[in-house]
């Protein structure tokens, strides 16, 4: 059974359509992130599946249970991480790592929780002291102590500096590795390429390409280019047929090809068999950014539909 199931969701806020029909697929174990611009209706799928918002219309289910009815027995096996979370300041992070873990039948340990969001140097510090970099490591830390089977990271990281980012990086991979469920949104596609094993990209409510990185350059019908410095003597016509399309710029001669690693095969082995140098060869895959900006046609950030 799926972790998770979308299908045939709308949701609007007056006149306006945030999700417009949009089917999902999570399978147990998988790391899936949702990527597009604000008021793509990200936050808002992700708020229904959570159960924070109801659908006007379609079928939902999150390990086989109605996030609207599922009750306890679903938040016991669920973690969330919401975009903006409150807390009381005068407590500190180590009592509400431990207040919330009363409400898990089993929960992890405080003091693990708060080595593996870091803030074990700040366990006893009151939440209105800490930078907003570091409340969002307690959003994450009460996200995951109840070692939650499916967990919801809304923007996991923003707000963190470099070296914080990687170690929620770490903790998603080891979550991952102990067979958890990931459904995460981010802005930052670096993110989304090194944790996710498939992407999902909305726009406008609706689902516009999914897949990994790859899967997604193919459908956006971008292509790898394979480059190098023509060999003295030998012109354009010389050369072996591969890629999509070849252009000749001076000396230097591009190749476009989806299937990069059989054409520099074939390149290799005309040079060899000429007893040529194929001198600056390069291989430019296209970037995640390139793809995502494909997709959704460059189009800047708009404010959240979402109330």
């Amino acid at each position: 059974m799926a972790a998770v199931v979308v299908e045939g969701l709308h949701k609007a806020y007056g006149q306006v359509l945030a999700v417009d029909g949009i089917d999902l697929v999570v399978e147990q174990g998988e790391v899936l992130a949702l990527l597009g611009p604000n008021g793509a209706g990200k936050t808002t799928t992700v708020e229904i599946l959570e159960g924070y918002r109801r659908p006007d219309s379609g079928a939902v289910r999150v390990l086989g249970m109605d996030p609207q009815t599922g009750g306890r027995s679903l938040r016991e096996r669920i973690g969330v991480v919401l975009q903006e979370a409150g807390f009381e300041d005068q407590f500190t992070p180590r009592e509400l790592i431990r207040l919330h873990a009363g409400y898990y039948p089993h929960p992890r340990a405080v003091d693990d929780v708060l080595r593996l969001v870091g803030l074990e140097e700040k366990a006893d510090a009151r939440v209105r002291t800490l930078s907003g970099g570091q409340r969002r490591r307690l959003d994450l830390g009460l996200g995951i102590v109840g070692q939650p089977e499916v967990l919801f990271l809304d923007e996991p990281t923003t707000g963190f500096d470099p070296s914080a980012r990687r170690r929620a990086w770490d903790l998603v991979d080891g979550l991952r590795d102990l067979g958890a469920t990931i459904l995460l949104t981010t802005h930052y596609l670096d993110e989304a390429e090194h944790l996710a094993d498939r992407l999902v990209v909305i726009d406008h409510g609706r689902v516009v390409a999914q897949g990994t990185a790859e899967e997604l350059a193919t459908s956006a019908g971008r292509s790898t280019v394979i480059s190098f410095r023509l060999p003295s003597g030998v012109a354009a016509a010389d050369l072996p047929r591969i890629g999509q399309e070849t252009r000749i710029a001076g000396s230097v001669a591009d190749v476009r090809t989806s299937s990069a690693t059989a054409d520099v095969n074939v390149l290799a082995a005309w040079a060899v068999g000429r007893g040529v140098e194929l001198e600056s060869l390069t291989l430019s895959r296209p970037t995640l950014e390139d793809i995502y900006l494909d997709l959704v046609g460059g189009q800047e950030d708009a404010e959240e539909l979402a109330p």
